[in-house]
C-alpha cells in the first residue's frame, strides 16, 4: 500500500471518531417545563431553551440581578411557551444581554433553577440594509 493511502485512510478514521464524539453532545431544543421535567427524571443532559428576558407593559427589561461580585448574574427569562422562569448563569452577565431580541441559554435545572453554562444572544443586526431610493441618471 502506498504512504498516500495510509494517510487517507487515517484522515478518515480521525474525522470519524470526531463525529461519533460530538453526536453524543448534542442537546435538545425544549421549554422550561420540559426541562424541569428531564431534571426530574434524573436526566442530566443538557438543553437549550429559546426565548427573552422578561418585560413589565412598559417594555423595560425585569428582573436581571448581577451577584454581589460582579461574576455572576440571574435573570428572568420568559420562553416560548409563555413561562417565566429565573435563570443563573456562573459567568459575568454578557454585554449584550440587555440589547438582545432573542436569548438561547444552554444548561439543566437544579433545585427548581436553571442553571445555564452558556448563553447565545441574537441582537439586533447593525447590518441590515435600508431601502435606497434609486434613480435612473439619463
Amino acid at each position: 500500500m502506498k504512504k498516500s493511502h495510509i494517510v487517507g485512510i487515517v484522515v478518515i478514521a480521525i474525522a470519524v471518531f470526531v463525529i461519533i464524539s460530538t453526536a453524543g453532545d448534542a442537546s435538545t431544543y425544549v421549554n422550561f417545563e420540559e426541562a424541569r421535567t428531564l431534571s426530574e427524571q434524573g436526566n442530566d443532559k443538557k438543553v437549550h431553551v429559546v426565548g427573552q428576558l422578561k418585560k413589565d407593559a412598559s417594555g423595560e427589561i425585569v428582573g436581571i440581578e448581577p451577584g454581589d461580585n460582579m461574576l455572576t448574574v440571574t435573570f428572568l427569562m420568559v420562553d416560548n411557551d409563555n413561562k417565566t422562569n429565573k435563570v443563573f448563569y456562573s459567568q459575568p452577565m454578557p454585554p449584550d444581554l440587555k440589547q438582545s431580541e432573542q436569548v438561547v441559554v444552554i444548561g439543566k435545572y437544579k433545585n427548581d433553577l436553571f442553571i445555564a453554562d452558556q448563553i447565545l444572544l441574537k441582537c439586533p443586526s447593525k447590518y441590515e440594509e435600508d431601502v435606497l431610493q434609486v434613480s435612473e441618471v439619463k
